[in-house]
């Protein structure tokens, strides 16, 4: 398994398969997990201060064999190589896969008030409604490989 950047040359071929919310945020870039020429799922590195961990997702049929944990840490080392002391992500208070996916690389709630996002919002691939509770969490970089 490869994980990079993605190419703009990429991102007619990714986004079915992938989809792409954040492709145009425009504060950051997508690191994609690759097998051969299929890839496997993605994260958006927004590079932020500090930097956000966002949109982090693995194709259902490949889900279970570390491949978010590896998109994790390749976001990790990308930050720390930048610069940067921590890493900051937000996890629905009802994604208990996620939250533990977290908690295994060493992210903590940082004691913030959880967040409420309501309404609709919109995405590159158009509305959606959203009605959920967010947890800030945070993982120090520094001393990690």
């Amino acid at each position: 398994m490869q994980i990079r950047h993605l190419e703009d040359s990429e991102i007619e071929f990714v986004t079915p398969v992938l989809g792409l919310a954040r492709l145009y945020q425009g504060n950051g870039h997508y690191l994609v997990a690759w097998q051969d020429k299929e890839p496997l799922g993605h994260a958006y590195l927004a590079l932020t201060d500090p930097p956000e961990l966002q949109d982090v997702s693995v194709r259902p049929a490949y889900r279970r064999r570390g491949i978010a944990t590896a998109i994790t840490k390749a976001a990790e080392r990308e930050a720390r190589d930048l610069g940067f002391g921590r890493m900051r992500l937000t996890v629905s208070t009802n994604n208990e896969p996620a939250q533990t996916l977290y908690r295994q690389c060493g992210y903590y709630d940082v004691g913030a008030p959880p967040q409420r996002v309501q309404g609709t919002i919109q995405i590159r691939t158009g509305p959606i409604e959203v009605d959920d509770i967010l947890l800030i969490w945070e993982k120090n970089l520094e001393g990690t490989a």
